[in-house]
């Protein structure tokens, strides 16, 4: 399947394509941390080491990006063969940052685990630069990843989605995706900031038109 592109007026035209491409890897995890910043930081921050241990730990084959003349504008990633946009080892983070401040990091990473069920494509979130958010892209990037799950015989796409960021909630739905379960976790709202996690399915080959 050939890369989509959506023309947007003073931008240039905004080219969607699976995998980064060689040299974005630092802009990728400038991206994510923006977008997830505030639900990870607990765990990886601060910045100046969450930003390179991300871009180190990328799985490049496990994202969709747009990209602008050449420049990374936003990227999604999803969950294949058992690995995920985003790598790293409890080895990898006790090594980064230490393992006296590093195995509570590894303990709450893990928290953040999810596994795909039967038939599932698990997708990783979605990260877009603050100059093009509401402008088509986070859409564009749902619909490839959608492609990517129909090629590879999954029958639904997956994701989940905190309480506090009710914007991709609202893009989420505008692409077909149904909300099927809330996990309240109180407990969490102290130490990672969300109360609560929605889990959210999509019938692959379905939300492109549903959300027409």
């Amino acid at each position: 399947m050939g890369p989509d592109t959506a023309d947007h007026p003073g931008d240039g035209a905004v080219t969607v394509r699976r995998g980064l491409p060689a040299g974005t890897e630092r802009r990728a995890a400038e991206l994510y941390w923006e977008a997830f910043g505030r639900k990870l930081g607990p765990a990886l921050d601060p910045a100046d080491k969450a930003v390179p241990f991300i871009a180190a730990h990328l799985n490049a084959d496990r994202a969709v990006c747009a990209l602008i003349d050449g420049r990374l504008v936003g990227l999604a990633g999803y969950r294949l063969g058992g690995r995920g946009l985003t790598g790293g080892t409890a080895g990898a983070v006790l090594r980064a940052y230490g393992h006296l401040r590093g195995l509570h990091r590894v303990l709450l990473l893990t928290l953040f685990e999810r596994r795909p069920g039967a038939g599932q494509l698990l997708m990783d979130g979605i990260a877009v630069g603050p100059d093009l958010r509401g402008r088509g892209v986070g859409s564009l990037l749902i619909e490839e990843v959608a492609a990517v799950a129909a090629e590879q015989g999954f029958r639904e796409i997956r994701l989940d989605v905190i309480d506090t960021n009710p914007r991709a909630r609202a893009l989420y739905e505008r692409r077909g995706f149904t909300a099927v379960r809330t996990e309240e976790t109180p407990y969490l709202r102290r130490l990672l900031g969300f109360g609560a996690v929605t889990t959210m399915r999509r019938p692959v080959g379905t939300g492109a038109e549903a959300a027409r």
